[in-house]
């Protein structure tokens, strides 16, 4: 079917202009049923009902007959009303996900290489056509018509005096609160499968990232690692700071991230175990047989062409998908406006002034000249994810990898362990049964990541990256983060008091549980945790980490901003604008403290092209979790601290964080936490 274009769409969903004149009518007719005393609740409902009610839907007398026949003013009616919605959104929302889920499995999961039809399957959507049925067959009307549609300022104003069925109310009408044309929603959702099919196909083989000459040439890395850009290649960037002459692997990964975020990576090196790359010279070559993997096959040669501008491009389909919702947004007009304001509930201006608070902060400073001092030579730009102050800092990455891989050969077995797992992070023993029944794992395509259930009686499901040797360093830490989202998923879903609050208030928020189940790692190994002096290097690393995703946040933002003033941009127009942002917010926030001026690391980061403004969620995860840290600090379980915080359901943010903690979210515990390890003066950082 040719999708209809946009001005033929928004004629489709213009409202009948006879249906304004007829309101005052049908609202007498409905205050003479059901009372006076409905007045506020009836004049509201049409209010609301009517402005999304188009012409297809029908003329004025259709819509009196239906506000007759649906509007509810009996309590009991009304009780009973909100309970078959509350459960049949629940059952559709559910079973649309595991829908989805089954479409996208082998294109999420690592089962054997992917068919032709892989990416048509994980292209569908489920729900795509669930909001148009919604309103289509009236039901979202209804809603409408007897439920409150409330403001973010209502939200933000009110919110903190509601009961939990008030907010269960607000999260019920809120769902109907835009009206976007299933096909808009379906184009939304095909560059998204694109270009996460893009990404989870985009690595490099580093036993293949040469230097020197090609008559001599220096293989720093070994065989078999096959790294996703850019989780595994930060990561390994990261792993070296433990590892015996890490410094020039170090700087040519550095160097392939660059070539990737500028789109200067010949094409034929990316996921080819047979070609070597020298990304100091961009020079290509077929792998000696000797040195090719896998059983693979050299070419008998190789093209030096550069990649197409494909990362540039991905983004821009998914601008173009976005733009054609924002007509049907009125109150969020843009990508932007909805991300922050109809989905984190946070101002654009308030996150990044967050953002920014954490990058001028004078600790950045003192922190990096005190991992210079550990490191004993001047930070370069891959310091920006300086790993030196973690407590794992203390072990080879040979000796954690052999750990892991010995305990977890495949996700069945990561999956069997999670009892014992969830124990040692600090669950009792009853809880960890429960949360343990309710997660499944699944070996992932990708680098990992959790995704949740939509109705009870259903697993949110841990997708975690298992190699044929078993679960190394990288893809165990992986797991444990997503665990922490699992752990949320399941108490969000299973113990809130209505599934319409199901969630938390934005992702930032499992981000921040994501990340204290993380730094607990070592513990789940059975690794003697960290001394109070370790603890304190704790607090560095997670104030240097959220200055470097702080920066990272900007730049994804500025992307977008750029395109909205850009919108006929090509990918190449796309591409010198990105790299110029990055190169700013480096020039601004970095380039005195690392060096490097005009570095475009920042721009390397591939949910810039997979997951859409999603980066802002995880400076703002780090701030929650160092406010979660504070509160658990003085509590006597971990895991039922967590429980509580994560069945409080998707309240706004920051009154789920006073509710959780005391405060609303807030820059202060990272900074204040920081600032103290600097100053304890016991050779913390030292």
């Amino acid at each position: 079917m040719t999708p209809l274009p946009l001005l033929a769409l928004l004629a489709a969903t213009t409202p009948e202009p006879a249906l304004q004149a007829a309101l005052p009518g049908i609202a007498a007719e409905l205050r003479s049923r059901h009372g006076e005393a409905q007045r506020a609740r009836i004049e509201r409902g049409l209010r609301q009902a009517v402005s999304l009610w188009r012409r297809g839907d029908g003329d004025a007398a259709a819509f009196r007959a239906f506000a007759r026949a649906q509007f509810v003013s009996d309590p009991a009616a009304l009780e009973d009303l909100f309970h078959r919605l509350e459960h049949a959104l629940e059952q559709l929302d559910g079973s649309a996900l595991e829908v989805n889920r089954t479409l996208r499995w082998h294109a999420d999961l690592d089962l054997g290489p992917l068919q032709p039809v892989d990416s048509l399957l994980a292209a569908l959507d489920a729900s795509a056509h669930l909001g148009d049925d919604l309103f289509g067959g009236k039901v979202a009307f209804a809603a409408l018509l007897n439920f409150r549609l409330t403001t973010l300022e209502e939200r933000l104003r009110e919110g903190p005096a509601w009961s939990p069925r008030q907010w269960a109310e607000a999260r019920l009408a809120g769902r109907f609160a835009r009206r976007v044309p299933a096909e808009v929603n379906q184009a939304i959702a095909r560059a998204a499968v694109a270009a996460d099919l893009y990404i989870s196909r985009y690595n490099l083989y580093p036993h293949h990232l040469v230097a020197g000459s090609w008559e001599k040439p220096e293989r720093p890395f070994p065989k078999g690692p096959r790294l996703l850009a850019h989780w595994n290649l930060r990561d390994q960037v990261k792993a070296e700071y433990a590892a015996p002459g890490g410094l020039p692997r170090q700087r040519l990964l550095a160097r392939a991230m660059e070539r990737i975020a500028a789109q200067e990576i010949p094409a034929a090196v990316v996921d080819d175990p047979a070609v070597d790359w020298n990304p100091l010279t961009d020079e290509v070559r077929p792998a000696p047989p000797g040195e090719v993997e896998g059983g693979a096959r050299p070419p008998a040669r190789v093209p030096p062409a550069r990649e197409p501008d494909a990362r540039y491009a991905h983004v821009l389909d998914a601008f173009r998908a976005q733009r054609r919702a924002d007509p049907f947004s009125p109150t969020a007009p843009t990508f932007l406006a909805r991300k922050f304001e109809l989905e984190r509930e946070m101002p654009e201006a308030r996150v990044v002034a967050l953002l920014e608070e954490v990058l001028a902060s004078p600790l950045g400073a003192e922190v990096a000249r005190l991992a210079e001092a550990r490191l004993g030579r001047p930070l370069e730009p891959f310091d920006v994810w300086y790993d030196g102050f973690r407590p794992r800092a203390r072990f080879a990455e040979a000796e954690l990898d052999a750990r892991t891989r010995a305990r977890w050969p495949t996700a069945r077995a990561f999956e069997e362990d999670l009892p014992r797992i969830l124990e040692a992070i600090g669950f009792a023993p009853e809880r960890a049964r429960f949360l343990a029944e309710h997660v499944a794992v699944d070996p992932a395509r990708g680098s990992g990541h959790a995704m949740e259930a939509g109705r009870r009686g259903d697993k949110p499901r841990l997708r975690t990256r298992v190699g044929p040797g078993g679960m190394d360093y990288k893809g165990f830490n992986i797991a444990v983060h997503e665990l922490g989202h699992n752990v949320e998923q399941v108490f969000s879903l299973y113990a809130v008091p209505s599934t319409l609050l199901a969630g938390v208030p934005g992702n930032a928020f499992t981000e921040a549980i994501a990340f204290v189940f993380q730094s607990r790692d070592l513990q789940v190994l059975g690794l003697s945790p960290p001394a109070a002096a370790e603890r304190r290097l704790a607090a560095l690393s997670d104030f240097w980490a959220t200055r470097e995703i702080a920066g990272v946040a900007l730049v994804d933002l500025r992307m977008w901003r750029w395109l909205y003033q850009h919108p006929r941009a090509t990918p190449g127009a796309l591409r010198q604008a990105t790299l110029g942002i990055a190169r700013e917010v480096w020039n601004r926030h970095f380039a005195r403290l690392l060096g490097g001026r005009d570095s475009v690391l920042l721009a390397v980061y591939s949910h810039m092209v997979s997951h859409p403004l999603y980066l802002a969620d995880y400076p703002l995860g780090h701030l929650v979790a160092a406010q979660i840290e504070a509160a658990l600090a003085g509590a006597p379980s971990l895991g039922a601290e967590v429980e509580r915080m994560a069945s409080q359901g998707r309240l706004t943010p920051d009154l789920w964080m006073e509710r959780a903690t005391g405060a609303p979210v807030s820059a202060r515990a990272l900074l204040s936490a920081a600032e103290e390890a600097l100053r304890a003066g016991d050779g913390a950082g030292r």
